[in-house]
């Protein structure tokens, strides 16, 4: 099988795992054949560490034929026009989550591939990892009976105090929903399918907001962004989730996800990983259980969705579809609360299958 030839667009601090993997974890199916970025500094520290060309600019990337997907890493506010370019310019495309801001620039991506015979897909890919498809296998074979609800918690104080150029987090394209939501989305819709309706209030709990990392210590953030996102989510199997994505919580004792049935409780990994450990109470009991992962890819494998379009490029699982899901599902959380009602989700997906 000839190895897809991906090109990565985007060198910050999230494509070094990349790099690692695709270079060595999934060489087998892809291969690296340039890099760029718009800091030199990137480039050439990469092209040092892993042995791969560089290309002068995004534009040089498109050109080359030899380069088969555009792996694009940059910052979400670029996704939709550069995955744009390079889905006319004939490539496959991967980007990282999520696929575009509104799901009306995320329709016309998977339209336009569509129409060009193109393959589109994005992050996360975590929910193919041995955590979340172990869950996913277990909930198939009955472990919890009919799934009833689920909740889903991703809280903590933000980015201000360790990230080094924090200010995107609470401008458009930020914001605890569209910086994580699209893992726990997602690992809910690979677990209870698709869906279908969503209520949510959105909150702003503070205005600014202080840096105390350096090099921006002392900077003020003006905050744009819903911080603080409670949101219900119907599933079309019929079971209900409690979705809660804040920066405005210190501590808390909340699972990242539980899956509740009619004969048990799933505890599920987070999903901003690709491992466990994963606790199950069965009914009638009070004594919680780990059970062991059942599948490959428990340690950090992002690149397993690129690595999966390779092998898989007529039903690849983090697709075009899949990811426009994700979106819509996230605009219409904050539609809702802007709304005061309950919003219908009008792009739909399958379940993806999976992995193995």
């Amino acid at each position: 099988m000839k190895k897809l030839h991906v090109g990565i667009v985007g060198l910050g601090k999230i494509s070094s795992i990349y790099l690692d993997n695709l270079t060595t974890l999934f060489s087998d199916w892809v291969k690296v054949v340039g890099v760029t970025d718009l800091v030199e500094e990137r480039v050439r520290e990469v092209v040092e560490r892993y042995g791969v060309p560089a290309f002068a600019d995004y534009r040089s990337l498109l050109d080359d034929e030899g380069v088969d997907l555009v792996l694009n890493l940059t910052t979400p506010q670029s996704h939709y026009a550069l995955c744009k370019d390079a889905l006319a310019a004939g490539k496959h495309v991967y980007t990282e989550k999520p696929l575009s801001l509104t799901a009306a620039e995320a329709e016309a991506l998977v339209l336009l591939a569509a129409e060009r015979g193109l393959k589109i897909g994005a992050a996360p890919d975590t929910f193919l990892g041995s955590g979340i498809q172990t869950c996913r296998k277990l909930i198939d074979d009955g472990w919890i009976g009919h799934p009833i609800g689920a909740c889903a918690f991703m809280m903590n104080r933000g980015h201000e105090s360790w990230h080094p150029d924090p200010e995107f987090y609470y401008q458009r394209g930020g914001g605890p929903l569209f910086d994580m939501g699209p893992y726990y989305i997602t690992a809910l819709v690979n677990l209870l399918g698709p869906v279908e309706r969503v209520s949510a209030v959105a909150t702003k709990s503070f205005a600014h907001r202080t840096i105390t990392s350096e090099p921006k210590k002392g900077s003020v953030i003006d905050v744009e962004v819903a911080t603080h996102v409670a949101g219900l989510l119907t599933f079309n199997g019929g079971a209900v989730a409690t979705l809660v994505t804040s920066f405005d919580v210190w501590h808390h004792t909340m699972p990242n996800i539980e899956i509740y049935g009619s004969k048990g409780t799933l505890r599920v990994p987070d999903p901003n990983t690709f491992g466990g450990p994963i606790l199950f109470c069965r009914a009638g009991s009070k004594e919680w259980v780990e059970l062991p992962l059942l599948f490959d890819y428990a340690a950090d494998c992002r690149g397993l969705g690129v690595a999966d379009i390779a092998w898989s490029r007529e039903h690849h699982r983090a697709n075009g579809a899949l990811a426009l899901h994700i979106v819509d599902v996230m605009e219409s959380l904050l539609n809702a609360s802007e709304e005061q009602s309950s919003v219908a989700i009008r792009h739909q997906c399958e379940r993806p299958p999976l992995l193995w």
